[in-house]
């Protein structure tokens, strides 16, 4: 029986760390591929991005709304282990932590390219109107990138210190992190916890603002039947917890020996996701039947165009297919109690749900205020037809690349989460 546990333990080792493997390469490879797409936008402005004067946000802004829903969600799932006592998410709760930090900053990345002065981005935090929704969701991030960053310290601080006098590159990294910490005593683990506890707690609600905040600023473009709804903050969020939760059934099955160490925590972590992406598959039929019943010109126009307009697969195919329809299959069906199967439908998910973003962005701009204005003008940056331009495309692989490598970073020098009882 050992020898049969030992082969177990053994075959799964080894698929770790194929996965392992697979994430680094990935990485690499898009940075890459990415790298033209970051020389073109830093030598060239916006001069190849296939936008215009009628869709007006492209690609990075959809990608911008997804990295911050992955952040968002990845946080509040989190705070099941640290606000709710939900101890059998602690497990992954610094990988949720960790999720969240990195998915915010390639969020950032994605607004900050697309920006027609990145220079000017800090005039948003010396020179906020605070009557702007953007004004308060910049300053709400910065607050949460600081929140987070402390309570991760906070959460790996006990362990920085213990492997800080270890003598190699990653003690000499602990002792940098520790920040000139010493203390290892349970009293100060016990402080640490408080501490953690009312940062995530704290936490929670801001992350509900400013993801919800996202979806109200959409809302409230009135110009913009598609976006003109009152359930776009709900859908935001409840959306920012599917992708975030799906995403994170993946990080904790591939990172810190999670096939063994997590397995019934990631299986218990995608029956919350199928419950979350049942209800966001209601809210989203719910919108549906509303605009074609109401028969509102623009609102059902921009429907139209998403599940039969030039760009029908990004919703069948990659929204309803891949990002769907797969997936609750897979977590359904007795698939849905082996933590490899799960892992796999948080994929199909996370990357599904980036169809839904370019769904949300893109079709609610392609209705032209003024019918005809495209073809009235003869200039190609005055058209409703969008489709993302090489240069695009590359810098979003770039940023989606530094995502990955960091991920393995993380997985090569952050202390593992001790097991909990």
């Amino acid at each position: 029986m050992t020898g049969i546990t030992n082969t177990v333990k053994s075959f799964e080792g080894s698929e770790a760390s194929a996965l392992k493997r697979l994430f680094w390469m990935t990485g690499i490879a898009l940075m890459l591929l990415g790298s033209y797409g970051l020389y073109d936008r830093m030598a060239h402005g916006h001069i190849h991005a296939n936008y215009g004067s009628i869709v007006t946000w492209g690609l990075w802004v959809a990608a911008y709304i997804y990295f911050i829903g992955l952040s968002a969600g990845a946080f509040l799932v989190s705070s099941l282990a640290y606000v709710f006592n939900m101890h059998q998410f602690e497990r992954i709760g610094r990988l949720a932590v960790l999720t969240a930090l990195v998915t915010l900053l390639l969020a950032l990345l994605s607004i900050f390219f697309d920006l027609g002065h990145m220079g000017r981005s800090w005039h948003v935090m010396a020179f906020p109107n605070f009557r702007s929704p953007m004004a308060w969701m910049i300053w709400l991030y910065s607050a949460y990138m600081v929140l987070l960053i402390v309570e991760m310290w906070l959460l790996l601080r006990h362990d920085l210190v213990s492997g800080s006098s270890e003598p190699t590159l990653r003690g000499r990294l602990y002792r940098l992190l520790s920040l000139g910490s010493r203390d290892t005593s349970a009293k100060s683990a016990a402080r640490d916890r408080r501490i953690v506890r009312v940062l995530a707690t704290v936490g929670v609600p801001l992350a509900v603002m400013f993801n919800g905040g996202v979806g109200a600023l959409f809302g409230s473009v009135a110009a913009r039947p598609h976006w003109h709804s009152g359930l776009f903050p709900i859908l935001f969020l409840l959306s920012a917890l599917v992708s975030g939760g799906a995403l994170l059934t993946l990080a904790a099955t591939v990172f810190q020996d999670g096939l063994t160490r997590n397995r019934d925590t990631v299986v218990v972590l995608g029956r919350l996701v199928l419950a979350l992406l049942l209800l966001d598959v209601l809210i989203q039929v719910s919108e549906f039947l509303i605009a074609f019943r109401g028969g509102i010109p623009g609102h059902v126009a921009g429907l139209q165009l998403v599940i039969s307009g030039p760009y029908w697969w990004v919703f069948w195919l990659w929204q309803v297919a891949i990002g769907t329809a797969i997936p609750l299959l897979i977590l359904l069906l007795p698939t849905g109690k082996d933590a490899r199967w799960v892992a796999f439908a948080g994929l199909l998910i996370a990357a599904g749900l980036f169809g839904l973003r370019l769904n949300i962005v893109i079709p609610g701009l392609a209705v032209e205020e003024i019918r005809g204005l495209g073809e009235a003008i003869g200039s190609m940056r005055v058209n409703a037809h969008y489709f993302p331009s090489l240069g695009e495309w590359s810098l979003t692989a770039l940023i989606v690349g530094l995502g990955l490598v960091l991920f393995g970073l993380g997985e090569l020098f952050l202390p593992r989460q001790k097991e909990v009882a």
